[in-house]
């Protein structure tokens, strides 16, 4: 959470406090009904304190899951970079691994046995 989260739950537990206090004040001098519209509304601010604790995960899991696609980036462009520093010839890239140049240096030469 940032600074603005903080000091949001921050209010909402006060205004939660003080909804609970005339609640209980409700009870002891006052009205029924009003006591408990004061206890529904003193739990509103305790789901707005919620709602914020959330939203500041889902920031940070965001922001994590950012960085991780980053460093996936760059794992992915080393393999690829790796790849084509190992690449042979055009005709095994063509052929797609099957064939080389005759002047390539990984080709086999080919013996008249293997056909």
């Amino acid at each position: 959470m940032n600074c603005s989260s903080r000091f949001l739950c921050a209010l909402y537990i006060a205004t939660s406090a003080g909804l609970a206090w005339t609640t209980v004040l409700e009870v002891r001098y006052g009205l029924v009904w009003a006591a408990c519209l004061f206890a529904a509304a003193s739990l509103v601010p305790v789901i707005a304190v919620v709602r914020e604790t959330v939203i500041g995960e889902q920031r940070r899991w965001l922001l994590e899951f950012a960085a991780r696609a980053e460093r996936r980036g760059d794992a992915a462009e080393a393999i690829v970079r790796a790849e084509l520093d190992s690449a042979c010839c055009e005709r095994w890239w063509t052929s797609l691994g099957s064939e080389h140049d005759v002047t390539c240096r990984h080709g086999m030469p080919r013996s008249s046995s293997a056909a």
